[in-house]
């Protein structure tokens, strides 16, 4: 391994260390949110209505600025400033926030004017057959649109501090919006139901992007003095829209915006299902995917976003051969970390619900949903890993079509398996969100195998039998740490389900740990090194 890619792996570890420090604490506080809003709701219709109602201002930041802008903007923003034309990149962030502020409000506009079409035809219809939940879910609708236009250009502006290698602010923002819904939660929804859960998603997306402000304006003064003209949101919509810079961005923008559609379009299939099932569906499903999103959001999202402006950077350059070790790498670190958390998951899918969720409004019914949707996410942990790390492999390589073309045939699958999983459930006496859930997991994995195949095939190989061995040394360890999980759940059956949640945690980790120094696996010997030399004062 050359001293240059060696120095690339360390400097996406490095800020992988920091956003996962960042990550945890805001997976810690969106777990005190849920929490808070499981004791206060419940898996009730109310809060189906509501989890209904923020799927469409999600979409709209989705499909604009989180995935599209992320996957065209970043890459076209970090080469700029990797070949010293800052000036240039400042245009650029300039044109792409002037759109997408202009982009995000008239959609949102449209949505607001739209809303009882939406969710009677489009959203939940099985919400729509009661007239006052009908109401309620439109009414949640419009209020929580603001926050797609907040959230757009906070989005954007996490792009370009990443650039600049910044990402512990970023990576607390999400932090900050949960904290808006906790006050939501905690202030207003005594007085305003879940009017003051909708207001807190508005003052979370608030929070999201003025904490990022004065670090933006650090880094602007630091390393640009561009024209104050670019920075103007009332001037020059048709000069900003034909700049080369945002032309690329757009180019890129097409293919990803379609992919992001397509995946967008599999969690409005399964809540226009799961409005069909019994009450409480549509939050189980919220709750059980948000579970799994955390172990993802820490293990494989932090490292994605550590990693893109290195592969970006690399890829401009033309250094193939660091980005292939780099990302080969990369892989190998999620695989080693997500597998354990997926199998811990599983097996401790029950007492780790109710000991967080079960009280207040939250029943022994409601753990037995979210328990059974989590069971069959968790089972895609991996394939979401994976599949965070090689899209935005491909995003750095200024390729946006073939992450697109390939999940939307994978999410194509997905929505087909969602309506076979849920109806085979059914007939066999399960809960048939699992089959949702299950349907997301099968179609993810598709998708991120068919992409490896493509980047090893991209870049000339991709390390493969180090990343397929990785693979076999993690399934082993975690074979062990499942046989040891199900002697623990049997042994203590009748415990506090927090003893056994907890002590569960804590063997699956030493039995996982044991079994890759047993294996001698590379990525511990290398931590057990950094430790050495650190306490040693080298």
């Amino acid at each position: 391994m050359t001293t240059d890619t060696s120095t690339a792996n360390r400097q996406i570890a490095r800020a992988a260390g920091t956003i996962m420090l960042a990550f945890l604490f805001s997976q810690l506080t969106g777990l005190a949110r849920g929490i808070l809003v499981a004791r206060t709701f419940g898996a009730s219709a109310e809060l189906d209505a509501f989890f209904a109602a923020n799927r469409v201002s999600e979409t709209l930041f989705t499909l604009i600025a989180g995935g599209a802008l992320g996957s065209a903007f970043i890459p076209a923003f970090t080469g700029l400033l990797a070949k010293n034309q800052r000036a240039s990149a400042w245009r650029l962030a300039s044109g792409v926030a002037n759109l997408v502020t202009l982009g995000l409000s008239l959609l949102a506009v449209i949505a607001a004017l739209t809303a009882p079409q939406i969710v009677r035809y489009a959203l939940a219809p099985g919400l729509s057959q009661d007239p006052a939940l009908f109401a309620l879910t439109v009414n949640l609708l419009r209020l929580q649109l603001v926050s797609a236009v907040l959230f757009g250009l906070g989005g954007l502006i996490v792009g370009i501090l990443n650039a600049h290698q910044i990402f512990l602010i970023p990576a607390l923002t999400p932090a900050l919006y949960q904290l808006g819904i906790i006050f939501g939660a905690l202030a207003l929804a005594p007085t305003l139901g879940i009017y003051g859960l909708a207001w807190g998603v508005v003052i979370g997306a608030a929070l999201y992007l003025l904490v990022q402000i004065p670090t933006l304006i650090s880094v602007f003064k630091r390393h640009s003095q561009p024209n104050t003209e670019h920075w103007s949101l009332l001037t020059g919509y048709w000069s900003l829209i034909t700049a080369p810079a945002v032309q690329q961005v757009l180019r890129l923008m097409g293919p990803r915006l379609l992919g992001v559609a397509v995946v967008q379009l599999n969690f409005w299939v399964n809540t226009w299902l799961a409005s069909q099932m019994e009450r409480g569906s549509v939050s189980g499903l919220t709750y059980g995917f948000s579970l799994m999103l955390m172990a993802q959001a820490a293990i494989a999202q932090s490292v994605a976003i550590a990693a893109m402006p290195t592969f970006s950077a690399q890829f401009a350059l033309g250094k193939t051969d660091e980005m292939r070790s780099a990302l080969a790498a990369t892989l190998r670190g999620v695989i080693l970390l997500s597998l354990p958390a997926a199998a811990g998951l599983m097996l401790l899918r029950t007492p780790l619900i109710a000991a967080l969720y079960q009280r207040g409004q939250f029943d022994a019914r409601s753990t037995e949903l979210v328990a059974w949707a989590l069971l069959w996410y968790a089972a895609g942990l991996v394939g979401h890993a994976m599949l965070e790390i090689l899209a935005r492999a491909f995003y750095a390589l200024h390729d946006t079509k073939t992450p697109v073309l390939v999940g939307a045939g994978a999410m194509g699958l997905n929505v087909v398996f969602s309506f076979l999983f849920a109806a085979l459930f059914r007939q066999v006496g399960w809960l048939p969100l699992g089959g949702l859930a299950l349907a997301n997991s099968l179609a993810t994995a598709l998708e991120a195998a068919i992409l490896f195949a493509l980047m090893r095939r991209r870049l000339n190989g991709l390390h493969a039998r180090e990343v397929l061995k990785g693979l076999g040394q993690a399934l082993l360890a975690a074979l062990g740490m499942a046989i040891g999980l199900l002697a623990w759940i049997q042994a203590t059956g009748s415990l506090n389900r927090w003893v056994i949640t907890l002590g569960g945690v804590a063997l699956g980790g030493l039995v996982y740990g044991l079994g890759m120094i047993l294996l001698k696996i590379p990525e511990l010997q290398l931590v057990f090194s950094m430790v050495r030399k650190r306490l040693s004062g080298s």
